[in-house]
């Protein structure tokens, strides 16, 4: 099968149809009408055979994580999905393994109402680039440096379980049977906070998505903000099936360093913490408070209500 044929077979007139995509894939550029009033948020994340997924690691999983890694940055910022480009390259054309991978692409795709509007594919390592495109209201966006001395610390939904299903597939942890089907789904399926995002537009002074570790990306507002934070053990939300894997300590130790989560961090004004209720119930997600904005320019932790110091930190790509 040739390159041509291969996009015209698995990719091309495939999932959602909008009709802000004037040009799709076909020409040497797609063109793309943003709505009046409205930014463009962009965003790209590559996917590396060997280093970010097995060689083994189901195709439609892949074809799924690989967009809904994208959709989180696009949480993060709150914007609204819109446009998304491909980038394929293959050391060898496996008919089924396509099908499979452009299946789980396009679930998620029509799922969020992403259009797969260009790309290109190449012989070489299996890696997979998606690079995507949102909307948001100009002045709206979620950044990570409006953090304030005094804003609370939330997340949504649970940490610490994909890593947990991560080290299940690399035979580094024996989980009970009751839970192998949750964790491995959290590392295969991660689920973007998309309307979370978009629901703390106005509300949320700050946000980040937690792909590297509380740890890290916590450290990333922190940065960006100038600010330090004072985040309490104890309110991290934990699932039943981490803590039920694994003891205390190591499933705090997943929770805060794990990555691949994809939840959102975000800081909230007291002004605004009522609102917060109302904002996310709307959008179906879980969220708690774990700690508070301070002065400074470090993570500051506590369990039990003592001074607590972590020995581990969150991913970095090098």
């Amino acid at each position: 099968m040739k390159e041509f044929q291969l996009i015209e077979q698995f990719f091309k007139n495939k999932g959602q149809k909008r009709r802000d995509v004037l040009l799709g894939i076909g020409d040497d550029c797609a063109l793309v009408q943003p709505a009046e009033g409205k930014v463009i948020a962009i965003s790209c994340d590559t996917l590396v055979e060997g280093v970010h997924f097995f060689a083994d690691m189901p195709a439609h999983a892949l074809g799924y994580k690989s967009l809904a890694v994208n959709l989180s940055d696009l949480a993060a910022m709150g914007a609204e999905p819109a446009w998304m480009t491909l980038a394929l390259s293959l050391p060898d054309v496996d008919q089924q393994w396509l099908a499979d991978f452009s299946s789980g692409l396009f679930e998620a795709a029509e799922y969020y109402s992403v259009a797969l509007v260009g790309g290109d594919t190449t012989r070489g390592p299996r890696c997979i680039n998606v690079t995507i495109h949102g909307q948001v209201p100009k002045g709206k966006a979620l950044k990570r440096s409006g953090a304030k001395i005094g804003d609370w610390v939330f997340v949504t939904g649970s940490l610490g379980d994909s890593a947990l299903g991560l080290d299940m597939l690399r035979n580094k942890q024996v989980i009970k049977p009751e839970f192998k089907e949750y964790l491995l789904n959290r590392h295969y399926y991660p689920t973007p906070r998309v309307l979370a995002g978009q629901a703390l537009r106005g509300l949320a002074s700050s946000a980040i998505d937690l792909s590297d570790g509380l740890v890290s990306d916590l450290s990333h507002i922190l940065k960006a903000s100038n600010v330090g934070a004072v985040i309490d053990a104890n309110a991290i939300p934990l699932s039943s099936s981490l803590t039920g894997s694994v003891g205390a300590d190591q499933a705090l130790a997943y929770a805060l360093t794990g990555g691949e989560d994809y939840e959102l961090l975000f800081t909230v004004p007291e002004a605004q913490r009522g609102a917060i209720d109302t904002a996310l119930l709307h959008a179906g997600v879980k969220f708690v408070k774990i700690g508070q904005i301070c002065a400074g320019d470090k993570i500051k932790f506590t369990l039990d209500g003592q001074p607590f110091s972590p020995e581990f930190k969150g991913f970095e790509h090098f």
